[in-house]
């Protein structure tokens, strides 16, 4: 037994160093099984991945500036089945890491909230998840320890997930109403999640969070605080969210066609700033915009319910999974303490549409987050006192986007995105106080499973 371990060890080493690709067949990875060091350490209970995104984007119209980016991400996981490799049953482990290179098309070009790009952050190497794993009752029961990402599990939608706009895959009233951001890529975050399947069909889904991923000193910007991903912070309160699932026809042999629903909610219990008010030195309640505020006024607790459907809505005969899918997302947040006080998202993704390319994919997404009617009260009171100063009120985003399998390890994918209200209607910084036009944003995304 020490000797199986002891080489096990030394395969994990050997394929750290390498950089071999998370759960995939070897005809799936670019690199291939290694000489079959790959499916060796499978048996022993050891996948390793390694994923690299790169893309390019350009800004032919409106946004702060028009030019040409590009970005890269690698991405390296390693999980372990504690069954095979230790006897643990039901265990399992986990730990990825992302270095995160370029300049992100929203920061640079766009100047939009709603990301044009889901791999979009400042530039670092960092720890993202750590976690271990305990499944009991046949699967039934399943709870996970360690450094968690909210956007792993929660408010997902499978149909959107291959677009490339980040609202898409966690929404714009998430992380522009959590403290730092949240718990949400490229940052995780100690907590706890457990699962509870009570039937094949329905599922309770929760967890519990430290609410700011980058420390007590660290209010904002959680990449510039915590470059690394080592914090573990536990202070600034607790994120605490749920999420009930129910899927349809998901079962071996079912005639009709597949779907999930999920209802979900999240409390973070912390101190947060009123979007419109504060208190001038006498104590009076006054608007923000006001000469005479000094202090902000705060609300305790910040909370939003949300509610995502998955659907197929035609399936080409004779096929498990070709056809036309449809998704829907919606959330709320009480508008005094929160920026975005509705989100919501939609869209199409089909699958095989172009005739024998039935591994390539077409999805088009629309999404929408109102700027709550406080913080653009806020921009009212301003104003009154800027003339031209822009109300904010949302910004939208349309994207149509094509998945090419040109090989099973290579996908290429041109991407298109308009951004309707950049950052929801502000003040251009080339151009104040006139506010940042609409942009037009195209790009190419290419991803590599090594």
């Amino acid at each position: 037994m020490r000797r199986k371990k002891r080489r096990a060890f030394a395969a994990v080493v050997l394929a750290l160093l390498s950089g071999v690709p998370e759960r995939a067949n070897a005809e799936d990875r670019l690199t291939g099984d290694w000489d079959g060091l790959r499916t060796r350490l499978s048996k022993d209970g050891l996948e390793l991945g390694i994923v690299y995104i790169g893309e390019s984007f350009g800004d032919l119209a409106g946004g702060v500036h028009q030019g040409t980016i590009y970005e890269g991400r690698l991405a390296v996981a390693l999980d372990v089945d504690l069954k095979k490799l230790a006897g643990w049953q039901g265990a399992s482990a986990h730990a990825s890491m992302y270095q995160i290179h370029g300049h992100g098309p929203s920061d640079n070009l766009a100047g939009n909230m709603l990301d044009v790009s889901g791999i979009e952050g400042l530039p670092s190497t960092r720890l993202f998840t750590l976690w271990l794993q305990q499944d009991l009752f046949g699967r039934r029961l399943s709870v996970r320890l360690g450094q968690l990402a909210m956007d792993d599990e929660f408010m997902i939608s499978d149909n959107s997930a291959n677009l490339v706009n980040a609202t898409f895959g966690n929404p714009a009233i998430n992380y522009e109403n959590m403290i730092a951001g949240g718990p949400i890529y490229p940052v995780a975050d100690p907590g706890l999640r457990v699962r509870l399947k009570a039937r094949d069909d329905v599922a309770l889904l929760a967890a519990v969070f430290s609410a700011n991923p980058g420390g007590s000193n660290c209010p904002v910007n959680v990449d510039l605080c915590d470059p690394s991903g080592t914090t573990f912070s536990f202070s600034g309160g607790t994120l605490w969210i749920a999420e009930l699932q129910y899927s349809i026809n998901r079962e071996k042999g079912a005639t009709g066609l597949p779907g999930a629903y999920k209802l979900g909610g999240w409390h973070e219990t912390a101190a947060f700033a009123d979007q419109h008010l504060g208190f001038d030195a006498a104590g009076n309640v006054v608007s923000l915009a006001s000469p005479d505020a000094v202090r902000e006024l705060f609300h305790g607790g910040e909370y939003a319910l949300y509610a995502v459907a998955d659907q197929m809505l035609w399936r080409e005969p004779g096929t498990e999974d070709l056809g036309l899918s449809g998704f829907l997302r919606l959330g709320a947040a009480p508008a005094d303490r929160s920026f975005i006080s509705f989100y919501a998202d939609g869209g199409l993704s089909w699958k095989g549409l172009v005739p024998g390319r039935p591994d390539d994919l077409a999805v088009l997404g629309l999404a929408y987050a109102a700027v709550s009617p406080a913080a653009a009260g806020l921009d009212r009171d301003r104003a009154a006192q800027i003339p031209g100063y822009p109300i904010r009120d949302h910004e939208a985003v349309v994207e149509l986007t094509y998945l090419l399998q040109v090989r099973p390890w290579l996908v290429v994918q041109p991407d298109l995105q308009y951004v309707i209200h950049p950052n929801g209607n502000v003040p251009n910084p080339k151009s104040p106080p006139a506010p940042i036009p609409d942009a037009l944003v195209l790009g190419l995304r290419t991803t590599i499973t090594f």
